[in-house]
């Protein structure tokens, strides 16, 4: 039997990447709610902080997506093989010598 080929995973560096990114940016937001005076600056630092915040939330959900997605795949082809082993089998034939 040919072993079909690996899906394309997600690193764990990239994986941790994208966790960081989302914990900077989440905690980048607060800081500058809690401790800046409020202003045009300030408002153009949350604004910045919260379109971080947006895309390193999508980065984070796309590396979790794909790992499961890749976890997905291997046990529809474990399910495909069965499958396809149950579907030849005859347990009323009689067996060659």
């Amino acid at each position: 039997m040919t072993k079909p080929p690996a899906p394309a995973r997600t690193t764990a560096a990239f994986q941790l990447q994208a966790v960081l990114s989302f914990g900077v940016s989440t905690g980048s937001v607060l800081v500058g709610v809690a401790y800046l005076p409020v202003g045009p600056w300030v408002r153009a630092f949350l604004a910045l902080g919260l379109l971080y915040v947006v895309t390193s939330a999508f980065t984070l959900a796309k590396t979790l997506r794909d790992q499961q997605e890749a976890s997905a795949v291997w046990s529809r082809v474990d399910e495909a093989r069965l499958e396809k082993l149950l579907a030849g089998h005859d347990p009323f034939k009689a067996p060659q010598l």
